[in-house]
C-alpha cells in the first residue's frame, strides 16, 4: 500500500465532507457571525439587569436559544474547517477570529446565568414550572448556585474563555502542525511516518522490525516536544485547580465531576475495578499474541497486533455501506435513513491528508446534520470506527430533533454508550452471518483488541494516570515531563505486570491524546461501553422492546442524569454488577478466541 500522505488540496473531494450543508459561501458564514452578534446585542440591551421575574427570565432564555443555535453552527463550521487541515492559514485565521468573537459574546451573555443565580429561589421555581422548554436549563443553574462567583468575575472569565482554552490549541499545534516525522528506514527501505500513519498503520504492522522501528522513530520525535506539551498540560490542570478553588469545590475532582452529574464513587469504581479485574484477562490475551506471533518477549509495542493478521478483510468506503445498513437497520427506519444520508450527502471526511486531526470524531451541530471525521485506510477496523461515530451521529440526530438546544447533550459519563452499542451491533451481525471459525475469531478479536482495548484499556489507563496527576495538583504540587512519564509508566506496569515489557517510549503515551484537555473524560469511555454492552445484550435477547427503550433514551438527550438514562435502558450503574458483567463478557470472548486458535492448531 502506498502510505504517502497527501496535501489536502490533492485528495479525492468525493471522500471529503461537504461543509456547504452548513454555509454555502463565506458570505453566509460571515452573515451568521454578524447575526449572532446582533442577537446577543439584543439580549443584552433588553434583559441585562432585569431578570427579576419568571416571565422575563423565560423570555430571555427563549431568545438565548436562538442565539446559541446561530453561534453553534458558526463555531462548528470554523472548527471543522481547521480540523481537516491544521496548516491552512485561511482556516486558522477564520477560527481564531471566531474564537475572539465567541469570547466577546460569552462575556456579554454571562449576565444571564449570573442574574438568574442571584434571583430569589421562588422566582426560579416559578420560571421552571411555567416553561418546560427552559426547565432543565434552570434546574442546572439552581445546582450551580452554591459554586457561582460574583457576576463581574463570571463576565471576566467568559471574556477570557479563548485564552483559558489555549492549552488545547497549543497541544494541537505542536502535534499536528509542527511535528514533522519524516521517514524511518528498515533494512535499507524507507517508510513515511506521521501521527496518523503511526496510529492507523504502523502500530498494527505485522513485521516486528518495521513496527518497532516505527515506534522508536515516532517516540524519538514526540520526545523532542515533551517539555512544551508538559507545560501546556500543566497550564491546563493548574487552571482547572484554580477554578475549582475559586468556586469553593473541595477538590478539582469534585469540580470536574460536577457537570457530569456523577459521584466520586462511580468515577473511582470504574478505574479501580477495571485495573484489578480486567488486567488478568488482558494479560492472558497478551500471552496469546506472543504465542501466535512467536515473539521471544511481549512488549508494549506488540499489543496492537492482530491474532490473525493475514485474515483481516480489506474494505473500501463503498463496501462499508452494506455493513452499516445491515448491522444498524435494527435501530429503525429513520435511523437507517440517517446512515444512508451520511454517505449520499457527504457527512463523512474519509481521506488521509497532512495536517488532518488524528483519530475520529463526530460533530453534531444543532440545526444541521452530523459530521464525522475518520482516516480511512481500507481496513475492516475502520468499519467498526465508522459504526462508532455513526452511533454518536444517531444519538444527536434523534436528540436534536426531539429536544431544544439547551437539552441535547447528556453527561459526559454517558456520551460513549450510543457509539459503542453500534460496534456491538456490528460485531453481532458479522458473527451471525458467517460460520467460518477464522472469521468469527477475527470479529471477536477485533472487539477485544479494538473496541474493548480502546475503551477499557487505552482510555482507562489514561484515566488511571490522569487521576494520579490530579492528586498531585490537588495537593498543591505541579508536574513536569519526567514526572508525567514516570506516572504513565507506573500505570502501564501496574496493569500489565510481568506479562508485558513496557519498552522505552511507552511512557510518552501521555503526549498522544487530546483528552487530557477535556477534564475527566478518559474514564467515561469505559463507563459508556459498560452501559453499551449491557444494552446490546438486552437488544439481542429481547429485540424490539429493548430497541424502543434505547431509542427513548437517545431522544431524551440531556434531560436526565446518566444514572437515570441507564435505568431507562434497563441498566443499574449505581451497583458494580454491570461493570463486573462486562468484564466477565470480555473474559469469555478471550477464552473463545484462545479455543478457536487451539482448534485451528495455531498454538
Amino acid at each position: 500500500m502506498d502510505k504517502k500522505v497527501l496535501e489536502r488540496k490533492d485528495v479525492d473531494q468525493s471522500l471529503t465532507w461537504d461543509l456547504t450543508a452548513i454555509y454555502k459561501t463565506e458570505e453566509e458564514y460571515e452573515a451568521a457571525v454578524k447575526k449572532a452578534q446582533e442577537l446577543v446585542g439584543e439580549i443584552e440591551a433588553t434583559f441585562k439587569g432585569k431578570l427579576n421575574s419568571a416571565e422575563t427570565i423565560n423570555n430571555c432564555l427563549d431568545k438565548l436559544k436562538k442565539a446559541m443555535e446561530t453561534m453553534n453552527l458558526a463555531g462548528t463550521f470554523a472548527n471543522l474547517s481547521v480540523s481537516v487541515d491544521q496548516a491552512n492559514g485561511e482556516n486558522q485565521g477564520r477560527y481564531m477570529k471566531f474564537m475572539n468573537v465567541m469570547s466577546s459574546l460569552s462575556s456579554k451573555l454571562s449576565f444571564v446565568r449570573s442574574e438568574i443565580i442571584e434571583a430569589d429561589e421562588s422566582i426560579i421555581e416559578e420560571a421552571i414550572s411555567s416553561s418546560s422548554e427552559n426547565a432543565n436549563y434552570l434546574e442546572d443553574i439552581k445546582q450551580e448556585k452554591q459554586y457561582a462567583l460574583h457576576p463581574e468575575v463570571e463576565r471576566v472569565l467568559s471574556a477570557l474563555s479563548g485564552t483559558l482554552n489555549a492549552p488545547y490549541g497549543i497541544y494541537n499545534k505542536a502535534k499536528l502542525a509542527d511535528m514533522d516525522f519524516g521517514t524511518f528506514t528498515v533494512d535499507g527501505k524507507e517508510y513515511p511516518l506521521s501521527f496518523v500513519l503511526f496510529e492507523n498503520e504502523w502500530e498494527y504492522e505485522n513485521d516486528t522490525k518495521v513496527r518497532h522501528a516505527a515506534f522508536e522513530a515516532f517516540s524519538k520525535k514526540i520526545k523532542e516536544y515533551q517539555h512544551t506539551i508538559a507545560a501546556a498540560y500543566q497550564t491546563q490542570i493548574q487552571k482547572e485547580k484554580s477554578l475549582a478553588d475559586l468556586r469553593g469545590f473541595e477538590s478539582v475532582f469534585d469540580s470536574l465531576l460536577f457537570p457530569q452529574r456523577v459521584s466520586r464513587e462511580l468515577y473511582n469504581r470504574q478505574i479501580d475495578v477495571i485495573m484489578e479485574k480486567l488486567a488478568p484477562h488482558m494479560r492472558k490475551y497478551a500471552k496469546l499474541l506472543q504465542k501466535v506471533h512467536k515473539l521471544d518477549k511481549m512488549t508494549w509495542t506488540d499489543l496492537k497486533l492482530a491474532v490473525d493478521p493475514a485474515f483481516e478483510p480489506k474494505v473500501s468506503v463503498e463496501e462499508s455501506k452494506q455493513y452499516m445498513y445491515d448491522a444498524l437497520g435494527i435501530m429503525g427506519e429513520d435511523y437507517l435513513e440517517m446512515v444512508k444520508r451520511s454517505y449520499d450527502e457527504r457527512w463523512v471526511d474519509f481521506v488521509q491528508n497532512k495536517g488532518k486531526s488524528t483519530g475520529a470524531f463526530c460533530a453534531s451541530p444543532y440545526g444541521s446534520h452530523p459530521f464525522i471525521l475518520i482516516s480511512w485506510s481500507n481496513r475492516m477496523a475502520e468499519v467498526f470506527v465508522l459504526a462508532h461515530e455513526l452511533g454518536h451521529a444517531g444519538h444527536f440526530y434523534l436528540a436534536n430533533s426531539h429536544q431544544n438546544i439547551f437539552n441535547t447533550r447528556p453527561s459526559m459519563y454517558f456520551i460513549e454508550a450510543p457509539s459503542t452499542i453500534n460496534e456491538m451491533l456490528l460485531a453481532n451481525h458479522l458473527i451471525n452471518t458467517n460460520d467460518d471459525p477464522r472469521f468469527k475469531r477475527w470479529v471477536l478479536s477485533s472487539m477485544v483488541s479494538r473496541t474493548y482495548y480502546h475503551n477499557f484499556v487505552t482510555h482507562l489507563l489514561e484515566a488511571a494516570y490522569q487521576r494520579e496527576v490530579y492528586k498531585i495538583i490537588d495537593a498543591g504540587g505541579s508536574v513536569q515531563a519526567p514526572k508525567l512519564s514516570q506516572l504513565k509508566k507506573q500505570v502501564l506496569e501496574q496493569f500489565w505486570g510481568d506479562t508485558v515489557e513496557i519498552n522505552e517510549g511507552a511512557e510518552l503515551t501521555w503526549m498522544r491524546q487530546p483528552h487530557y484537555y477535556m477534564g475527566l473524560y478518559p474514564y467515561t469511555y469505559s463507563a459508556g461501553l459498560t452501559i453499551g454492552t449491557q444494552v446490546s445484550k438486552r437488544i439481542l435477547a429481547e429485540g424490539q422492546p429493548a430497541v424502543e427503550d434505547w431509542r427513548e433514551v437517545l431522544k431524551s438527550g440531556g434531560t436526565k442524569s446518566p444514572v437515570e438514562l441507564a435505568k431507562m435502558a434497563g441498566v443499574d450503574v449505581t451497583t458494580e454488577k454491570p461493570l463486573l458483567d462486562t468484564i466477565e463478557y470480555i473474559g469469555e470472548m478471550i477464552e473463545e478466541i484462545i479455543k478457536i486458535t487451539e482448534d485451528l492448531g495455531e498454538i
